[in-house]
Formats: C-alpha cells, sequence, structure tokens
C-alpha cells in the first residue's frame, strides 16, 4: 500500500457516517481532537522505538501514518501538498534546508 492509497482510504471513511466509521466520528470531533489522536500515537511509536520492539514500533508506525493523515484531512492539508514540500527540500542538503527554516 503507497501513502496515496492510504490518504483516499482515509478520504473515503471521511465521507462516511461517523455512526458507521471511527475515523468519520474523529474527523467530527475537530481538528484538535485529530491533532491530540496524532500525538497520541507518536509518542506510541517513539515508547516501542526506545524498547526496540520491532513489531510493536511497525504496528505503532502505521497508527502514525493513518492518523497523520487524519489530522492532515481534518486541516484540508492534501498529502500531495506535503509531498511537494520533500521534493522541494530534496533541491538542497539537509543541513541547508534545515539552516534555511531557522531551527
Amino acid at each position: 500500500m503507497t501513502l496515496e492509497e492510504l490518504a483516499e482510504i482515509v478520504a473515503a471513511r471521511a465521507a462516511a457516517d461517523p455512526e458507521e466509521s471511527w475515523t468519520a466520528k474523529l474527523l467530527a470531533k475537530g481538528p484538535e481532537k485529530c491533532a491530540e489522536k496524532f500525538g497520541e500515537e507518536a509518542v506510541e511509536a517513539i515508547i516501542e522505538a526506545a524498547k526496540g520492539d520491532r513489531a510493536r514500533l511497525t504496528s505503532e508506525a502505521a497508527d502514525v501514518l493513518f492518523h497523520l493523515l487524519v489530522m492532515l484531512r481534518a486541516r484540508d492539508v492534501e498529502l500531495s501538498d506535503v509531498m511537494e514540500e520533500l521534493a522541494a527540500r530534496q533541491a538542497r542538503s539537509g543541513l541547508a534546508e534545515k539552516a534555511a527554516r531557522g531551527s
């Protein structure tokens, strides 16, 4: 499965009845709740990475990717926009790109 295919699944589920789709129900709670859920999943992935549990990290990483796409959907940010940003960053080294962001 590609990220684009996963984004299509999120879009389809977003259009579903919140009583029948967990994704639609989460989106109905608003962008802040979607961001909170993404953060929870990210923390769980960090914990599994620190533990060194490969199988659990794989599972949590899948949750992170899914909930990232839900969070982007909640704020009307297209995956293609994120991919374009990544492509633009490839034009310079990672160190130069980070310095340009000022962080």
